[in-house]
C-alpha cells in the first residue's frame, strides 16, 4: 500500500501498555446502597463536587516539603522582608505594584484615592507573594502544587478588598451618589437570581431558543434515546454532494453553534452551500444513569451517520466536532478507520482534546481520590447536575465570573446585559453518571485514547489510523482546552493536519463570525507524513491575520468536496421522517 494512504503509526507508541480492561470503578447502579458512598455525597453537595480529602492531602504535600526546607522557607522570608519594604513604600503614597494586564479588579481611578490605594497595593503585594510561596518545594508532586496553587489563589480572590462595600470605592461612590437605590436595586436582582435558579425558570429578560436563539430553519427528521438530529433547510440553489456532520459537546446545549443569526456558524455554514446536519443532546435524568460513553458514540455520531447517508445519498460526509463532541467525534473515526468504514471525507476538531496529558486547569480536578468521590455523589443522583459541574468551571475564573459579576449585579446596581452567549451559558445540561465517570476515568485520569489503549468493541483504536484531512482549531485562552493541548493531534497522527490558532477562549474563539471586531486568527498546514514542528515553534512562524477564520474553513472544505448538485430533500420515507422542526424538543429540556 501507498506510504502516503497509510501513514506510520503515531510518534507516541501506540500501544505503550496491555489494554487495559474496561474500568471497574464506575458510580454503584441504582439500588446499591453504601454508608460511605452516601455520606461522600452529602459531602459532595456541599463543597460543589471538590473532595476534601484531596485538598488536604495536597496541602500535606506541599506542607511537609516546605517545612524540611529550610533555605526555601529563609528565601521566602527574605521576600517577605522586601514586600513589606515595598509596602512602607506604598504607605507614603507611591505605586510600587501593578494588576496583571486582565485583571480588572482596580480599573476604577477611585481605587487611585487614599486609603483606597494603600489597601490595593497591600492586597497585590500580598497575592505577589503567594503566587511565589504556592511555588512547589523540591519533592513535592506537581499535582498536589498545583492544587495548593489555586486553593490560595481561590482564598485570595474572596479577600480582595473590591469584593467588600465598605473597602470598594467604586461601590461606596455609587451608593452616595443613588442615595443607596443601587444597592436596593442590587438586592432585588439577588432575589430574582435565587428565585429563578431555586424554580429553574428562565428569566424575563432573557433570550429564548426558538425565538431568538437556535432560529436556523430547520426539521428534526431522527430521534432516538440520546440525541435529535437537525437538518438544516438550504437556502442556495446547490449544495456540495457531501453533507456536514456537527457533533456537539453534550456538556451544553447545541446551539452554542447556532446562536443569533449573525454569529451562527451552522447558518454561515449552510449560506456557503452545505448540506448541514446537527446532533441536539438529550438532558439526561436519573433514569440514564446506566449510559455508557460507548453508548453516546453508538447512538450519537454512528447512529447520526447512518441517517444522513439514508436521507442524503452522500457516499463521503464531513464531520465536525466542537470540544467533547470532537473527542468523540475522533473516536469514533479511529474505530471507522480500524474497520474499514470510509463514510468520513474529512475531519474538523474545534477546540477539541484528544491528548489530556496537559489538559488545563481542569486537571485539577482530575485524581483517584476525586474522581472516587464525584462517583459516589453521581452515584446518590444518577448524574452530575449542572450547578455541580459549572462551580468548578467558575471556580478556575473567580474573578470573571463570580465575583466581578457579583459586584456589578448585586453592589452596583448594574445588571450585565444578557447577550446569545451568556444565555447559553446559563442553559447547562447534565452527565449521566456512568458515561461521565469513564469518561473521566479513561480520558483525564489514564488517557488512554492517546495512549492506544482506548477499547471499542473489545478491541484497541489509534488515532493513527484516521486517514481523512483534518482541519483542527485551537483558541489562544483556552482554559478548558488549552491550545498546546489540541495541537497534539500532530503527535497522534501523521495525516495532513491544518491547524488554525484563533483569538478569544473555548467558546468565543470558536463563536468568530466574519466582521467581529478585533479578532485575529494564525494558520498553517502540515502534508501528510511531513515533519513535526512544535506548537511554540509553529506560532513563532505563523503570521497573524485579522478577521475570522470562518472563511478558511470553508474554503478548506469546498477544497475537499465535489462540485455542487441540487439540494436533498429534509428527511425521507426510509425510517427518517420529518418529526417537528428545529430546534426540536430535546434542546428545551431543562
Amino acid at each position: 500500500m501507498n506510504a502516503r494512504l497509510k501513514p506510520k503509526r503515531s510518534r507516541i507508541a501506540s500501544i505503550v501498555a496491555p489494554p487495559v480492561a474496561p474500568c471497574a470503578m464506575e458510580p454503584p447502579s441504582e439500588g446499591h446502597f453504601d454508608p460511605d458512598s452516601a455520606i461522600h455525597a452529602a459531602e459532595a453537595r456541599l463543597t460543589l463536587g471538590l473532595s476534601p480529602t484531596a485538598m488536604w492531602l495536597a496541602c500535606l504535600d506541599w506542607a511537609s516539603h516546605l517545612a524540611n526546607a529550610p533555605f526555601r522557607r529563609a528565601a521566602l522570608t527574605q521576600a517577605a522582608m522586601k514586600q513589606f519594604a515595598l509596602w512602607l513604600q506604598a504607605l507614603a503614597g507611591r505605586k510600587v505594584i501593578e494588576a496583571q494586564p486582565r485583571d480588572q479588579r482596580f480599573d476604577d481611578p477611585a481605587w487611585d484615592r487614599p486609603p483606597f490605594r494603600l489597601m490595593q497595593q497591600s492586597f497585590l503585594l500580598l497575592e505577589d507573594w503567594w503566587a511565589c510561596a504556592a511555588e512547589p518545594a523540591e519533592g513535592v508532586n506537581p499535582h498536589s502544587a498545583r492544587i495548593v496553587a489555586f486553593a490560595a489563589r481561590q482564598w485570595l480572590d474572596l479577600m480582595s478588598p473590591s469584593n467588600f462595600p465598605w473597602l470598594n470605592p467604586e461601590v461606596l461612590d455609587t451608593t452616595m451618589q443613588q442615595s443607596g437605590r443601587n444597592l436596593l436595586t442590587g438586592m432585588q436582582t439577588f432575589l430574582d437570581d435565587v428565585q429563578r435558579q431555586s424554580s429553574g425558570a428562565q428569566a424575563d429578560h432573557e433570550l429564548q431558543v426558538g425565538r431568538e436563539l437556535a432560529i436556523t430553519p430547520g426539521k428534526v427528521v431522527f430521534r432516538n434515546e440520546l440525541i435529535e438530529l437537525i437538518q438544516y433547510t438550504p437556502t442556495t440553489a446547490t449544495v456540495r454532494p457531501e453533507p456536514v456532520l456537527v457533533v456537539p459537546a453534550w456538556i451544553m446545549k447545541y446551539y452554542i453553534l447556532d446562536l443569533s443569526p449573525h454569529n451562527s456558524l451552522i447558518r454561515h455554514l449552510v449560506g456557503q452551500g452545505y448540506t448541514v446536519f446537527a446532533i441536539s443532546w438529550r438532558n439526561p435524568d436519573a433514569s440514564m444513569r446506566d449510559v455508557s460513553f460507548d453508548d453516546y458514540r453508538v447512538k450519537g455520531p454512528m447512529a447520526a451517520l447512518d441517517a444522513v447517508q439514508s436521507i442524503t445519498g452522500a457516499r463521503r460526509i464531513h464531520g465536525c466536532g466542537y470540544c467533547l463532541g470532537g473527542t468523540l467525534l475522533s473516536v469514533a473515526a479511529a474505530a471507522m478507520a480500524r474497520d474499514g468504514d470510509e463514510r468520513l471525507a474529512s475531519l474538523s476538531l474545534l477546540a477539541a482534546q484528544v491528548d489530556f496529558s496537559e489538559a488545563g486547569e481542569l486537571q485539577l480536578f482530575i485524581s483517584e481520590d476525586q474522581l472516587s468521590f464525584l462517583n459516589d455523589l453521581m452515584a446518590s443522583q444518577g448524574y452530575l447536575d449542572t450547578h455541580q459541574m459549572a462551580g468548578a468551571f467558575h471556580m478556575l475564573r473567580s474573578n470573571d465570573l463570580v465575583w466581578s459579576r457579583m459586584i456589578h449585579n448585586y453592589l452596583l446596581g448594574r445588571p450585565t446585559p444578557t447577550s446569545d452567549l451568556m444565555t447559553w451559558n446559563a442553559d447547562g445540561t447534565r452527565m449521566p453518571a456512568r458515561m461521565h465517570g469513564q469518561y473521566l476515568r479513561w480520558m483525564y485520569l489514564e488517557n488512554r485514547l492517546a495512549e492506544g489503549q482506548f477499547m471499542v468493541d473489545g478491541r484497541p483504536i489509534s488515532l493513527a489510523d484516521i486517514r481523512q484531512p483534518m482541519f483542527v482549531v485551537g483558541t489562544e485562552t483556552d482554559h478548558v482546552a488549552p491550545w498546546h493541548s489540541v495541537y497534539k493531534m500532530h503527535l497522534l497522527n501523521d495525516g495532513e493536519i491544518t491547524f488554525v490558532l484563533t483569538s478569544g477562549g473555548h467558546n468565543a474563539g470558536i463563536v468568530s463570525e466574519p466582521g467581529h471586531p478585533h479578532r485575529h486568527f494564525r494558520i498553517g498546514q502540515r502534508p501528510a507524513e511531513g515533519n513535526y514542528v512544535g506548537p511554540d515553534e509553529w506560532l513563532a512562524a505563523a503570521a497573524p491575520a485579522d478577521g475570522s477564520w470562518w472563511p478558511q474553513w470553508v474554503t478548506w472544505l469546498d477544497q475537499r468536496s465535489g462540485p455542487p448538485i441540487a439540494p436533498p430533500a429534509p428527511g425521507n420515507a426510509a425510517g427518517y421522517p420529518v418529526l417537528c422542526a428545529a430546534p426540536g424538543t430535546y434542546v428545551l429540556q431543562h
